[in-house]
Order: structure tokens, then sequence, then C-alpha cells
């Protein structure tokens, strides 16, 4: 589990096809003796397995996972390339603040920027996502975009917008997004046990209606 709390940029140092998945070795500031082999990341907004952990000249650890062709085809993960930068959190811990929301890095879909208006450091971003997923989106929720524990402020069919502050912007991936691109969406888990539990009430009222 994850709280959505950014707490350093990664970035891609190599990447290696193996069959139909790839390995990702990635560099980050995290000391190399707080890591530890089979513990998880999540990288922008993807939970990983950390398979293997090494020092890079400089100073910086350099840790590597493995992606399956189901990760690769479900997130962004396809159009990465060495020297891109992404958002990383560790695991949560039990004791540690929860400063964000439970976020479990298991992504939904990709959702794309089609705008963004920068205002006395500010940054307003607006998205639009699958219709499949749009459901899931309420005004006032709470969802993870690259791993980033976000506010939705507004919300028309398919497309929502949030509000980025400066910090968000300084320590993140996100100061540096355009319209085009795309990013992990992970929907707020309270959301979709909702939906699903309005949908069960909906299909029991039609069967006694029906009955």
């Amino acid at each position: 589990m994850f709280t959505g709390i950014i707490t350093d940029i990664g970035e891609i140092v190599a990447l290696e096809d193996h069959g139909s998945a790839k390995r990702i070795t990635i560099a980050c500031s995290y000391p190399a003796d707080t890591m530890t082999v089979g513990a998880s990341m999540a990288v922008a907004g993807i939970c990983f397995t950390m398979t293997s952990l090494a020092l890079r000249p400089g100073g910086d650890t350099l840790f590597t996972v493995d992606a399956s062709s189901e990760t690769i085809g479900r997130t962004t993960l396809g159009a990465w390339r060495v020297g891109h930068k992404l958002n990383l959190e560790r695991a949560l811990r039990i004791g540690d603040e929860l400063g964000g929301h439970i976020v479990s890095g298991h992504v939904d879909g990709v959702a794309t920027v089609l705008d963004r208006k920068d205002q006395d450091g500010t940054s307003q971003f607006t998205f639009r996502v699958p219709a499949a997923l749009s459901r899931f989106i309420a005004q006032k929720g709470s969802l993870a975009l690259d791993g980033t524990s976000l506010t939705v402020n507004k919300v028309e069919g398919q497309d929502f917008g949030v509000m980025m502050i400066p910090h968000t912007l300084c320590v993140t991936t996100w100061g540096n997004a355009e319209v085009g691109d795309t990013v992990n969406i992970e929907i707020d888990t309270m959301a979709r046990y909702a939906a699903r539990l309005a949908d069960v009430g909906t299909e029991r009222w039609s069967d006694r209606a029906g009955g």
C-alpha cells in the first residue's frame, strides 16, 4: 500500500526486453542501505517489486523492476525511454503518516492531459479518461495520477480537473507535464466499491420489479 505522497523522482537508466516483458533500471536518491530486494516501490503509480539493488557512480542508488506484458499494455510504460523521469514512493509502513489516501499501485488505465493553465505558481490541469472509468470520478473525490494523490475539483463527462500547488509541481514530475501527455490513473478504492454496491442495488431492484 501507498499514500500517493511522492518522495523522490527517479530516472530510467536502462531498459531491457525479455520477450514480452521488460526489465527497467531506475536511479533514485533513496539510501541503498534503507532499501531491500523484494520490497515494493510505486513507480509512476505502478506497484513493482524491486529485484536488485546497486550503487551508481556518483552516489545514486540503482534498482531494477520487471514489468509483465499486462502491465505494459495497461499503463504508460510502453512509452518509457532511457532518461524518462518517474514519480517514486516507497511502501507505507505501519505507523507512517497517511498524508494522501490509500493507493494500491494497481493502475486502472491511462488518462490524457487535455489542458494546463498556470497562474501564480499553481497549475489547473484537465484530463480525459476512458468512458469506463469516468463513472468512478466525482468532484472532491480522490484519485492517483502517476502515483500522486490528488483531489478532483471539477467533472464534465469523461473530463475532470485537478489543481496542483507549487510544492506538488516542484517535488514531482508534474512541473514538466504538457498537453498531450498520458499518465497512469488509479481510481480511489472507496469509489470503486461504492459504484459496485450501487450496481448491485440496481440489479436487485430490477430483479424484484421483473418478478
